[in-house]
């Protein structure tokens, strides 16, 4: 295992972590029996097998499977809490209140406190909002998430699925305000969807933003599991028992890509997850890459992708094949910019 700073902080992150969204839950619940339901045994598996591997990154949040997968995760690390750097999120609806959801001082403090608890940890890592809330103002949040750091409770503050406008904006009220800020950002970056490199990723690179991925298959879109147009024979798939499909994939436009990606895991002889996770971590600005497993197999072979960099040749025939179309303003910015220059003379 390899570690990358995570943005601008001295902290090591692995450059692959685990993402605990599989853990606990129902089986026959409509969204956390398609995601994993895995019991507190399952889990322990997996959480063993990371950890073995050199994973000190695992991701979490309050609402994943209504608070059991926090309470799996600190059963699991009781006893070896220190080895083990934990995000967790909060902002997403954990009760039927009116005020049991936002950004807002109240729900934040009170959503950290019961992450501690299910944690059984004094402190949370990295303490992330998990999407914006448009109602509540970004002072108010910034001002809760500060005094949560200044209290010892959080280490480091994050944000998940925020534009670059807002994170940049978020940035300049913490500065302005000598408030602590922050120092990552989860997204979703895949073959399949390479919206953030548009505006994004270009944020993250100039203010030194850590960025973790999730999602990196596509919700196993790019596992080989679906043919071209969009049906698998995996019934057990998230995405084939789930009725919410995120991210959202055009199989039409999809199929070439995952035809690439089946062509070089055949060349390289490794496998379809392999080959789309080891594009990410050579991607720029990509910290750590998350991975959500059901079975210590699949685990151990996403961990693979560390061990099999892709050569150049493959990297670019996947980087051309998932190409995005270019967007406004950015080919107009890279227009101006390739003209950048003095005017020869004469």
């Amino acid at each position: 295992m390899r570690y990358r700073t995570l943005g601008r902080t001295g902290l090591w992150v692995s450059e692959v972590s685990l993402g605990a969204m599989t853990f606990g839950g129902a089986a026959d619940h409509p969204v956390w029996g398609a995601v994993g339901a895995l019991d507190v045994t399952q889990s322990r598996r997996l959480v063993d097998e990371a950890l073995d591997a050199g994973v000190n990154l695992i991701d979490t949040a309050d609402v994943y499977a209504d608070g059991e997968s926090e309470a799996h995760l600190g059963e699991i690390l009781e006893g070896r809490r220190d080895q083990v750097l934990i995000a967790t999120k909060a902002m997403a609806r954990s009760g039927p209140g009116p005020n049991d959801l936002g950004a807002t001082r109240v729900h934040l403090l009170r959503s950290i406190e019961k992450s501690l608890s299910r944690l059984r940890t004094d402190h949370i890592d990295l303490f992330q909002l998990h999407n914006f809330d448009p109602v509540t103002p970004l002072e108010e949040t910034l001002g809760a998430l500060d005094d949560a750091v200044r209290q010892g409770k959080v280490r480091h503050l994050g944000v998940a699925n925020f534009p670059a406008w807002l994170i940049t904006k978020a940035l300049g009220i913490s500065a302005l305000k000598q408030l602590n800020g922050f120092v990552a950002l989860q997204a979703h970056y895949s073959l399949l969807v390479r919206d953030l490199e548009a505006e994004i990723l270009p944020m993250v690179e100039s203010e030194n933003i850590g960025l973790t991925v999730w999602g990196p298959l596509a919700a196993g879109y790019l596992t080989g599991k679906f043919d071209a147009e969009g049906r698998t024979g995996d019934a057990s798939s998230r995405r084939a028992r789930s009725e919410q499909a995120i991210p959202p994939v055009d199989p039409s436009a999809a199929a070439p890509i995952v035809h690439v990606v089946r062509e070089v895991a055949e060349r390289t002889g490794t496998s379809m997850p392999q080959v789309a996770l080891a594009w990410l971590l050579a991607r720029p600005a990509v910290t750590s890459v998350t991975i959500g497993a059901r079975t210590v197999e699949q685990l151990r072979d996403n961990l693979a992708a560390v061990e099999n960099p892709l050569a150049e040749k493959d990297l670019a025939e996947l980087d051309a094949i998932s190409a995005p179309a270019p967007v406004f303003p950015r080919w107009i910015n890279d227009y101006s910019a390739s003209v950048r220059g003095p005017v020869p003379l004469g």
